[in-house]
């Protein structure tokens, strides 16, 4: 029992730059659950679920027989057939002639390179369809747009909407930028190239203001990241507000939408970032004060 207080004394050490686990934290966090983060991304491709999980039984099992996905899955035997067939169609699964036809999935690297392939072709096709969209567009008739600028709000979900919102103010930044994230969205933000972008424009004589809490993760993150001004402040990572302020003039801010009623691990497995963009004078106002306030409470972060 004293050994064990002894060990407990000073948990810092376990986190120790030069000890193992530091590398181990210098990873990006892999999720215990493979197959749901598998999943999660294929969902991306425009599959179904059920088709996602046919190809990956497939794909884990070898060979099969129809009848046996459908047992195996709890799927009906005629959705199962028409899976398959929508497969094959994608290039995923083959089918062995056979008594009975089996079926075989292409190998999972092989069948992600296609599913990419797949996009980037569907991507090109749109692209070279603008011109001729635009111009078209541009025939109708329409009523004058108003210059006049007014106030307004937009809600985004999703971390797609989220990076492309945010790269899209940090580019039109002019003067100064003032960003505050929990080490969690940080994460989010490095991994997405959001921060190489503020690395840019600070080479650009932008003012790059970073406010994060004060955790191994952070630190990290933060000795990647150079030319910015970064400073930590002790608060918990859930209690850290989430937002980007450009030029006090537009501001990009987390919704948190927590339902008491809900299941917490339901509610977390459903859980999407929720976001709102405004340039209303008096939110700005308000958060400007928030992060000045913020910033003159934090220390520099330092990442030697």
């Amino acid at each position: 029992m004293q050994t064990l207080k002894q060990n407990v004394k000073n948990p810092k050490t376990l986190y120790d730059e030069h000890s193992p686990l530091w590398d181990l934290l210098k990873k990006e966090k892999r999720p215990f659950n493979f197959l749901a983060n598998i999943e999660k991304t294929l969902l991306q491709f425009d599959l179904s679920r059920n088709e996602i999980k046919v190809y990956l039984h497939l794909a884990r099992t070898g060979t099969q027989k129809a009848r046996d996905i459908s047992d195996a899955l709890s799927l009906h035997r005629t959705e199962t057939y028409r899976i398959l067939r929508d497969l094959e169609k994608r290039g995923l699964v083959s089918c062995i002639w056979d008594k009975p036809i089996k079926f075989i999935a292409v190998p999972f690297s092989d069948a992600y390179d296609i599913l990419i392939k797949t996009k980037k072709l569907n991507i090109q096709i749109l692209e070279r369809k603008k011109k001729n969209l635009v111009d078209l567009w541009s025939s109708i008739p329409k009523q004058k747009p108003d210059l006049e600028i007014k106030e307004i709000f937009q809600i985004f979900e999703g971390e797609e909407q989220l990076i492309l919102k945010a790269n899209e103010i940090s580019s039109k930044t002019k003067k100064e930028i003032c960003i505050v994230v929990s080490d969690k969205e940080l994460t989010r933000l490095y991994h997405s190239g959001f921060t190489d972008n503020l690395e840019k424009i600070s080479k650009k004589k932008v003012n790059v203001l970073l406010l994060t809490n004060n955790s191994f993760k952070s630190k990290f993150l933060t000795e990647k990241i150079g030319m910015i001004n970064i400073k930590h402040i002790p608060m918990k990572s859930e209690d850290m507000p989430n937002f980007i302020l450009a030029d006090n003039q537009e501001l990009l801010f987390s919704i948190k939408n927590n339902d008491d009623h809900q299941d917490s691990a339901l509610s977390k497995k459903e859980e999407k970032t929720s976001f709102l963009c405004t340039n209303y004078a008096t939110f700005i106002n308000s958060f400007k004060l928030l992060f000045t306030n913020l910033w003159k409470q934090s220390s520099l972060l330092k990442t030697n």
